[in-house]
């Protein structure tokens, strides 16, 4: 069989169909190639093959493969669930939907009222306007008709009588006829001619089947109207000018405020007159000046002058006038109770003393056992009377804390532990005593110990003019024992009678003051701040200034944790409102207004950068550079620093300033009060510093930043630890010393010539070791004139490492060979040691 006879081959039904393609090459070549076209194939579903799915889960033959009977119930409980969670959320969308829809449909209501009733007001005011303005009309018309008819009544005399009777028709026909009220009315001709002008006026630019909102409120016209006030203005003009003309006004003669400097526009504010005609007035006397540029007071005082005010000099610091101390009454004086603070050395036990007479346990809540701040709380003697005690710090880091203590007190309680003595923070505590002038009783504590010398605490408190009442002095003793309670009774009866002797009085009645003892940034509250209120009484809601901060009193806690209302005298309260952490030791006052506490507050700020500028600025360009090259050789270390309260902050700076020495000292780049954030951790990283948190932490997203950025966060609670580390850390920045070890001496006997070599001398080791790896000094008449390294050690022809004493050996110097019978060679070897920081 052809392939030309004209039938279809065999084959496959539905199999590749092929066929042929025929390819062209250059040069004339062709080529035919089979080409093979598969078609996918498409699989029908059979009828009823669509509820096998449907059907699966209640046949068990149709049932996937796999799928037990509890898993295809819980499948269709779950399905159930989700259809019925689906038809809830759709019920709640439809309910939210209907109430947004009430919602919007109330609000539109009520602003559509508003502007119903703004509307039918602004029609009300201008009715009104328009009435007065044509009762004004009338009034004038009638007055302009009196006048006219008194002219002519006046006119008739003069001429005699010989008017001609003729001409009186044409003038009361060339007069319009009055109306009822009096006014004469327009001829009809004017009024078409009025017609016709508002008609051509008008134009086809109407906008016809539009309502806005200015032509519902202008009555259909689209103009604006004058104001009542306008209309007022005009009436007053229309006034004075009926009266006799516009007469000038009196100038008003004011008295000026004038500050070291003020910009013209508030200057012309000040004085009530035109900012052009100031800035005129300035650049006739030779000033080129705008409305917003400041003059010196004695340019001003020229213009205030000229303009014919008064001046009154005042000074920026007047603004704190509104918080002088005002003179109490004796009849508002009231006695109230007074403040004792506990001092001494750390670890005599100032705070169980303080524990055993309040029952409470504060020591054992405390980081490592000893007091980190000051604290402050009040106690009631079994006789009734009101106490309120600070408790500061022993630890040497807290001086300035313990000095704040000292000047908001009126007694203070000196703790010195009799198996102790007198120890350097007892004789801090005895200064700072002395430095406020407030009288001491010794509390001579630990008296139930075996070893306890309570004379010898005496004793030795003679050396700091402390002397006791057992030794004929002034000062009160008292011999205690936190543990026992034994001589608790009589401090509190010490205390008393001091507090009698003093006869502290305050005034309840007037705006409070006090003193800010601790302050703190709280993650929940905000700024707080421990005040101890020294006279007045402060109130919830009370507008005060403390330090560069001031605030509105957003609640006061006392000791207890309780809230109040009212702090009087001598009470010590935690103050939340501020709008910043104020320092510890700044004085808090009671103020009128928020605006006065905001001027006063934003005075000090302004103070204290100017006086920090004014540091800077006082340096001179070779004080700096003198300053850097004495700094040249000094390695620093910086630290960041954050802490819970302010006074634990100051410490920790205060004792970081005194690590250090004349080759490496701490530089704390940054400390502030609460946790550490990511601005904390990108300051370390930029200057490879540490963070170091006391009793805080990093937040979280600080944590991962100094992950990332491969920062160092550490946290101490004991202020120890946290001296003892940086200490340790600034010690590893020292270099460290070298010193030199000798290890034994030899003496040149003889010296050869080596070829190759050089000249080896020939010695004996006179005492110690000879070494190869160790430094050679070379010794003639005892006098050192070269020092080097060896470059050969033999012992006969062989190398060797070391010579021992006695024995003989060659030796050759590196890069020397001026040697002789008789030197002495001294051999060493050198030894770096590690330094350390006192």
């Amino acid at each position: 069989m052809s392939d030309s006879d004209g039938k279809k081959t065999l084959g496959v039904r539905g199999g590749p169909r092929s066929g042929q393609v025929k390819q062209s090459f250059s040069h004339g070549r062709t080529k035919n190639v089979v080409v093979e076209t598969k078609r996918k194939r498409v699989v029908v579903p059979k009828p009823g093959s669509g509820k096998s799915g449907s059907a699966a889960g209640g046949d068990p033959s149709r049932r996937p493969a796999g799928i037990s009977d509890a898993e295809m119930e819980r499948r269709l409980k779950a399905l159930q669930a989700a259809k019925a969670r689906e038809s809830e959320d759709a019920k709640i969308r439809a309910d939210e939907e209907k109430r947004r829809a009430d919602d919007r449909a109330r609000r539109r209501a009520e602003i559509e009222a508003k502007e119903r009733e703004e509307r039918e007001r602004e029609e009300r005011a201008a009715a009104k306007a328009a009435a007065e303005e044509e009762e004004r009309q009338r009034k004038a018309a009638e007055d302009a008709a009196r006048k006219e008819a008194e002219a002519k009544s006046k006119a008739a005399p003069a001429g005699g009588g010989r008017q001609d009777p003729a001409r009186e028709p044409d003038a009361a026909s060339a007069r319009p006829a009055p109306t009822k009220s009096g006014v004469p009315t327009p001829r009809k001709q004017d009024r078409d001619q009025d017609r016709d002008s508002r008609k051509n006026r008008g134009g086809d630019g109407r906008r016809s089947g539009k309502l806005t909102l200015n032509k519902a409120l202008s009555h259909g016209e689209g103009g604006r109207h004058r104001s009542l006030a306008s209309m007022k203005r005009k009436q007053e003009r229309a006034r004075q000018k009926a009266m006799g003309g516009n007469e000038p006004r009196e100038k008003v003669i004011r008295d000026v405020q004038l500050p070291e400097a003020i910009v013209v526009s508030e200057l012309a504010n000040r004085m009530a007159e035109r900012v052009a005609d100031v800035v005129k007035a300035l650049m006739q006397n030779g000033m080129m000046v705008t409305q917003n540029q400041s003059i010196d007071a004695d340019t001003a005082e020229l213009i205030i002058e000229e303009f014919g005010h008064r001046v009154q000099r005042v000074s920026d610091a007047d603004v704190e006038d509104v918080i002088h101390s005002i003179e109490d009454n004796s009849e508002d004086l009231e006695a109230r109770p007074p403040v004792i603070t506990v001092m001494g050395h750390v670890d005599h036990g100032k705070t169980s003393l303080l524990d055993a007479i309040r029952n409470a346990k504060v020591v054992s809540g405390e980081a490592g056992g000893i007091t980190q701040h000051i604290g402050a709380y009040q106690v009631r003697t079994d006789g009734g009377d009101l106490l309120t005690f600070l408790d500061t710090p022993g630890h040497a880091a807290f001086t300035s804390m313990r000095a704040r203590g000292a000047q908001v007190t009126d007694i203070v309680v000196l703790v010195v532990a009799a198996d102790d003595a007198v120890m350097p923070q007892t004789v801090e505590a005895i200064n700072h005593a002395k430095a406020a002038k407030v009288p001491m009783i010794v509390a001579i504590n630990k008296c139930d110990k075996p070893d306890a010398n309570p004379d010898k605490v005496r004793t030795d408190l003679l050396q700091h003019e402390v002397i006791v009442e057992g030794l004929s002095g002034d000062v009160q003793d008292v011999e205690v024992s936190a543990i026992t309670g034994k001589g608790l009774d009589q401090l509190l009866e010490a205390i008393a009678l001091q507090a009698e002797v003093l006869e502290l009085n305050a005034n309840p009645k007037r705006a409070a003051s006090g003193a800010v003892i601790e302050a703190q940034l709280d993650v929940g509250r905000g700024p707080v701040a421990t005040v101890l209120v020294q006279n007045g009484t402060l109130r919830q809601g009370d507008i005060f200034v403390v330090g560069e901060q001031y605030g509105k009193v957003r609640a006061l806690i006392n000791d207890k944790g309780d809230r109040v209302e009212e702090a009087g005298p001598s009470v010590p309260v935690e103050v939340l409102g501020l709008n910043g952490t104020p320092e510890a030791g700044d004085v808090l006052n009671v103020v009128d207004t928020e605006a006065q506490a905001r001027e006063i507050a934003e005075f000090r700020e302004q103070q204290a950068k100017d006086r920090r500028a004014a540091a800077g600025a006082a340096t001179t360009l070779e004080q700096m550079l003198a300053k850097a090259k004495a700094d040249e050789d000094v390695v620093e270390l910086p630290i960041v620093v954050k802490a819970d309260v302010q006074g634990s902050s100051e410490a920790i700076v205060q004792a970081m300033e005194k690590i250090g020495n004349d080759e490496v000292r701490v530089r704390v780049l940054h400390s502030g009060v609460g946790a550490i954030t990511e601005s904390d951790i990108g300051l370390a990283e930029a200057s490879g510093a540490p963070v170091i948190g006391f009793n805080v932490r990093a937040n979280a997203s600080a944590r991962s930043t100094a992950n990332q950025k491969g920062v160092e966060i550490r946290y101490y609670s004991v202020i120890y630890d946290l001296v003892d580390d940086v200490k340790a850390a600034a010690s590893g920045l020292l270099s460290a010393e070298i010193r030199e070890r000798f290890i034994g001496y030899a003496e040149i006997k003889e010296v050869f010539k080596v070829s190759g070599v050089g000249k080896v001398a020939g010695c004996l080791v006179t005492e110690g070791v000879a070494r190869r790896s160790a430094g050679v000094r070379l010794l003639r008449d005892n006098v050192v004139i070269h020092e080097g390294t060896l470059k050969t050690l033999k012992r006969f022809k062989d190398e060797v490492a070391e010579v021992q004493s006695g024995q003989e050996c060659g030796m050759a110097f590196e890069n020397y060979e001026d040697v002789r019978a008789g030197d002495v060679i001294e051999i060493f070897e050198r030894e770096e040691v590690e330094r350390t920081l006192d």
